[in-house]
């Protein structure tokens, strides 16, 4: 069993965390907000330390799973960093969805004190966090990826080198291309069924098991048609994420105007006080912001 250390205990790195810990890896946490490491502690076990720095102190492997690139800056380096108290030969994995410019920064950093490094985001939502249930893409050395994939696999189903450092990062944008043409597309449908006077229940059970079905279908259909936004990833770390998406193909010169537009219609979620809801919402947006379709009698367009 591993020693290790958890930093960052949202949504996603609370129930990560306590993975680890239930398959007997001792392990120690770290958040900025005490009062929920207190929490973690009273739920798993384990310990938890004032600084990013006490808490990698003998681990094995330290695991961070915070905001964006400025959160992970600041508990990674400086003196109370992570990197400050990590030995020679631990390893350090990113599971926050970043850039993967910072990846290769803090990989460079990482291997000038005999660090390793693993950038892996994830994707699966809450739901995948709470079950164990995550898809992982990693970047990183293959043997340094060796020494912790056992660790990670604590909180897994399914976890993939995808080549070197960054190449994670890399990867869980594509991932956030994918789904956010998916629910947007997800959400036109729902309410083009709504306004069209059909028993959408019905339409989805036609629907779902056909060339149209999704995870995104499965998991969120029922939920954006009531309304209920109120859990899993938010408008505003979906927003970040297409930020990141968008910056990273702007500097390859590659075009993306679905994902470009998906950004901007989840502005407009922000702008109706959905920075927390879960960004499904974009549901939200369309029932707002499309208009109602024409009286049978009247004409489109007047």
């Amino acid at each position: 069993m591993a020693a290790c250390a958890f930093i960052g205990l949202g949504v996603m790195g609370f129930p990560m965390a306590g993975h680890l810990q239930a398959a007997g890896h001792q392990t120690t946490v770290y958040n900025r907000t005490t009062s929920r490491a207190e929490a973690w502690v009273e739920a798993h076990g384990g310990s938890s330390v004032p600084t990013p720095r006490e808490a990698a102190t003998g681990a094995d492997a330290v695991m961070v799973c915070v905001g964006n690139d400025d959160d992970l800056r600041f508990v990674v380096f400086g003196e109370d960093g992570a990197l400050a108290g990590m030995a020679e030969g631990s390893t350090l994995v990113d599971h926050t969805t970043a850039s993967a410019e910072v990846a290769r920064e803090i990989a460079a950093v990482a291997s000038e004190i005999g660090v390793g490094f693993v950038d892996a985001p994830v994707s699966g939502g809450q739901a995948g966090a709470q079950n164990g249930q995550l898809s992982i893409m990693c970047g990183g050395d293959p043997d340094v990826f060796a020494t912790v994939e056992p660790l990670i696999d604590s909180y897994a189903k399914a976890i993939v080198l995808v080549g070197d450092v960054g190449s994670g990062q890399l990867t869980k944008m594509v991932n956030q291309v994918c789904i956010g043409g998916l629910i947007q597309g997800l959400a036109e449908a729902l309410d083009f069924s709504r306004r069209a006077g059909l028993d959408t229940d019905k339409v989805l059970a036609a629907i779902s098991q056909g060339a149209s079905g999704s995870w995104q279908m499965e998991n969120r259909a029922e939920l954006m048609l009531a309304g209920d936004y109120d859990f899993g990833f938010s408008t505003t770390l979906m927003r970040k994420d297409v930020g990141l998406v968008l910056e990273e193909a702007s500097s390859m010169n590659v075009s993306l105007p679905v994902t470009a537009l998906v950004g901007q219609f989840l502005a407009d979620v922000d702008s109706l006080g959905g920075a927390g809801w879960d960004w499904c919402s974009l549901m939200e947006r369309q029932r707002r912001f499309a208009p109602a379709s024409p009286p049978a009698d009247e004409p489109a367009g007047g």
